[in-house]
């Protein structure tokens, strides 16, 4: 069952603690990978220094002032893609990172996505980059809604986590507002990233 909307059209902090759990689903040339979420980053809107929304709207990421259930993916150190889920109310800024994920669909299929796992199936989306890697989330997948039954990507309701089991910290990789303990996981998931801190400078979507 799809994730239903009102479900992230919430906090940021609130909506982080109910995407563990959730199963995020993509269509590939492999096949339809599915992950189940095992950590989440929020991020708010014009109060939060870590937020790609803090100065404001621009084409970059109008998507993350909603509606909620809809993906924000940008390019990062000329490398990477990363993807967020929108959630708050629309027209209010607000986006929750998905950091790592363990597969639930066929682990063959993942790791020809993801040959450089080398065998480790905890590896196979260890990390936001490696994760978007998995899925195949690109560019044109920034404003896709993953609560449409139709969309290349869905989220699914799963199992959530329960509170005794959620862990929270530092955010990882970013220099503004690294502070604030507003990274969530799943404890005893090998597919939980390490703690990492952030660079001296904010780091921004390129393109």
């Amino acid at each position: 069952m799809l994730l239903d909307r009102a479900a992230l059209a919430d906090d940021v902090l609130p909506a982080a603690r109910r995407l563990l759990g959730c199963e995020l689903a993509a269509d590939t040339p492999q096949g339809e990978v599915r992950v189940r979420l095992v950590e989440v980053e929020a991020y708010r809107g014009d109060d939060d220094p870590g937020s790609h929304c803090y100065r404001g709207k621009t084409p970059r990421n109008e998507v993350m002032w909603g509606p909620a259930g809809h993906l924000y993916v940008y390019f990062v150190y000329g490398m990477h893609f990363c993807a967020n889920i929108v959630c708050r109310q629309d027209g209010v800024a607000g986006a929750v990172l998905v950091r790592a994920g363990e597969v639930l669909s066929d682990v063959g299929a993942a790791h020809a996505r993801r040959p450089t796992a080398r065998g480790r199936d905890a590896e196979l989306a260890k990390g936001p980059a490696r994760l978007c890697a998995l899925l195949g989330l690109e560019r044109e997948h920034n404003g896709v809604d993953v609560l449409a039954p139709s969309s290349p990507v869905r989220l699914y309701a799963g199992t959530p986590v329960q509170d005794a089991d959620i862990r929270t910290g530092p955010r990882v990789g970013v220099a503004a507002g690294q502070e604030r303990p507003w990274r969530f996981w799943a404890a005893g998931s090998r597919a939980v990233t390490p703690y990492k801190a952030g660079r001296a400078r904010l780091e921004g979507p390129d393109w």
